[in-house]
């Protein structure tokens, strides 16, 4: 399978970039290909300009910023989405919601309703797995009371316009600054696991 797989920390010596690194190195191993999207390494602009927000809605205007393009093609590309962040105030770092904000644009990985009644129809039939990996300082209980945002856009909405029988995985990390050296191994070899078992 070819997997897209995003990443969105700032910091290159980070545990998330040993996340990325030990998840690449199990789908490679599991005969995966992996395509590497660093967006703070590639400096990526999550910010939405006024004039690309009046075109989002325009087919083919809305490909104009020069990264669109290239973007959406590795997307299209993948049969795999695979994304590692952080949570930060129990969501996905600005520069990953940007990447969705200004990359999944309409005509593309999605069709626009005509009527109030009509539902959105996903374009994104390429991708029939999408795993998400992140870590957060809020224990998993709290986290389950704020609701885990960014697992409800990835598992839910994002899985929304892809195939049909598109599969989910999720791991998280809670009370990530609390963690021994252990515990991070021990989860490293989860993120090993899950990547095992990518289909």
């Amino acid at each position: 399978m070819r997997i897209l797989l995003v990443h969105a920390h700032p910091n290159p010596l980070s545990f998330n970039h040993a996340i990325v690194e030990r998840a690449v190195i199990a789908l490679e191993a599991a005969g995966h290909s992996v395509d590497r999207l660093d967006l703070y390494a590639e400096g990526f602009n999550p910010v939405m300009s006024r004039e690309e927000r009046a075109s989002y809605h325009t087919a083919g205007t809305n490909l104009e910023p020069p990264f669109v393009r290239d973007h959406l093609a590795r997307l299209k590309a993948a049969e795999g989405l695979l994304l590692v962040f952080p949570t930060w105030w129990y969501d996905m770092p600005a520069i990953l919601k940007g990447w969705l904000d200004r990359v999944w644009v309409p005509h593309e990985t999605f069709t626009l309703p005509t009527s109030p009644s009509e539902p959105i129809r996903g374009l994104m039939t390429n991708l029939r797995w999408i795993g998400g990996i992140t870590t957060t300082g809020a224990p998993w209980w709290w986290t389950k009371i704020v609701g885990e945002p960014a697992r409800r856009v990835i598992c839910r909405g994002i899985r929304a316009i892809c195939a049909r029988r598109c599969r989910t995985a999720w791991l998280s990390l809670h009370s990530m600054d609390k963690q021994s050296d252990a515990a991070r191994t021990n989860f490293l070899t989860r993120v090993a696991e899950m990547m095992a078992m990518v289909r």
